[in-house]
């Protein structure tokens, strides 16, 4: 029987299958029962199979699917008409963004306005919308077929990147540098977005993203991360380190901006993660995630923070808790960094348990086994794992959290690459 004496988490979408996922999952559920939370999830039914460490650690887990809206917010209702309780709404999963702003709508709890996630992760109408707000944003098409992606791409001057218009770990962009490149861009796109696809000017410049939650309303930055990026065609990270090594004023310059852009959206409740690039013009925001980034940014901050629960003041938020808001000092550093082996059979994998047992890893992660392909690395999903590292200062963290990468072995039969 469901106890409802206790505020109540109903955790949407759960934990996803991967690692990394799962972790995210963990540390938010334990951080709800720390504050004394009845803990229940919603997800796939195989998510919920292949995540037992975050389902043992629920109070129940229930299938639904919560990419059907409609479908999700009806059981969040039915539920709650039958005498269940939820008293917080959240998601640690962009994909259950939608229904997470939903539910917490029809329920009448705290969260964002199901239009502004709508418009978020809309890349095309953000950058619109940011744009005219009066922010520097990448010239932006919107494209569905080939024609109109070469008109696009005649009209203005390159580079380019050809993306989804919505999606997240990198999937299917790439970059273009001359027309004759865009047949392998839009191919490489997912079936699902060759009809619905965005040509978008390449942005020169380091990149970082800001990772931050909303007390109140009010947006606030906890580290600015720098980004590494593996080589183009495609753009995906192949490492973060946090803090960022930057100067107090474009530091102050960056974290005024992004508030700046978050309270234009009408975002106001929950973690957010805004990616941006520092140009010879200024800054030039990125994607707006309602949500905290990936690539294990959760243990990072929690190592450079002193008592930070990222989660836990999100909950006592949305219950209108009067605990202040949690230190925000960055007293220490992190890195993460991913392996980047060739392609083809995996034949032995050597110096791992050296590495991931090292005292200064936060987390590792290690994704395929002997005997298992490895593909050309092109996406969040095709990376091979990676280990986070904890360090007193940003060069300390990447220094070692490099060492620690390299010293491990793949040995690879690249004839069977993919």
């Amino acid at each position: 029987m469901t106890d409802t004496s206790r505020p109540a988490l109903l955790l949407v979408g759960g934990a996803g299958p991967a690692p990394l996922g799962v972790d995210v999952a963990v540390m938010a559920i334990e951080q709800a029962r720390a504050r004394g939370l009845s803990v229940h999830l919603i997800g796939h039914a195989e998510d919920l199979a292949q995540t037992e460490q975050a389902c043992r650690l629920a109070d129940s887990a229930d299938p639904v699917d919560f990419q059907d809206t409609e479908a999700a917010v009806a059981w969040a209702v039915e539920r709650t008409r039958q005498g269940r309780r939820f008293d917080v709404v959240f998601t640690c999963r962009e994909l259950a963004l939608p229904a997470t702003a939903r539910i917490a709508q029809a329920l009448g709890l705290a969260g964002n306005r199901p239009d502004v996630i709508d418009r978020i992760r809309s890349k095309a109408d953000c950058r619109r919308y940011l744009s005219a707000a009066g922010f520097r944003q990448p010239a932006v098409h919107s494209c569905r077929d080939a024609a109109q992606a070469l008109q696009a791409i005649d009209s203005s001057t390159g580079p380019w990147v050809v993306k989804p218009r919505i999606g997240s770990g990198s999937e299917g962009v790439s970059l273009v540098v001359t027309p004759d490149d865009l047949p392998r861009a839009l191919a490489f796109l997912p079936t699902d977005s060759r009809a619905d696809f965005l040509v978008e000017e390449f942005v020169d410049g380091p990149e970082y993203s800001v990772e931050g939650l909303f007390r109140d309303g009010t947006p606030h930055v906890l580290a600015i991360t720098a980004k590494e990026k593996l080589p183009p065609p495609f753009f995906v990270e192949r490492g973060h380190t946090l803090p960022a090594a930057l100067e107090d004023q474009v530091r102050r310059d960056i974290e005024e901006t992004v508030a700046h852009a978050l309270r234009a959206l009408e975002l106001r409740f929950g973690l957010f993660h805004v990616e941006l690039w520092l140009t010879a013009d200024g800054i030039v925001l990125g994607e707006i995630h309602a949500r905290l980034g990936g690539d294990y940014i959760h243990r990072l901050l929690a190592h450079a923070i002193d008592g930070l629960e990222m989660f836990g003041e999100v909950y006592d938020d949305a219950l209108g808790r009067a605990t202040p808001l949690g230190p925000r000092a960055v007293r220490r550093a992190g890195c993460t960094r991913y392996f980047t082996p060739p392609s083809g059979t995996l034949l032995a994998v050597k110096g791992w348990q050296e590495a991931a047992s090292h005292p200064a890893v936060l987390a590792a992660e290690l994704a395929r086994s002997p005997e298992e392909r490895i593909a050309t690395t092109h996406d969040s999903d095709t990376r091979v794992g990676a280990l986070a590292v904890g360090g007193p200062t940003p060069g300390e963290a990447h220094r070692l959290a490099v060492e620690l990468v390299d010293s491990v072995r793949f040995d690879v039969d690249q004839e069977d690459a993919p």
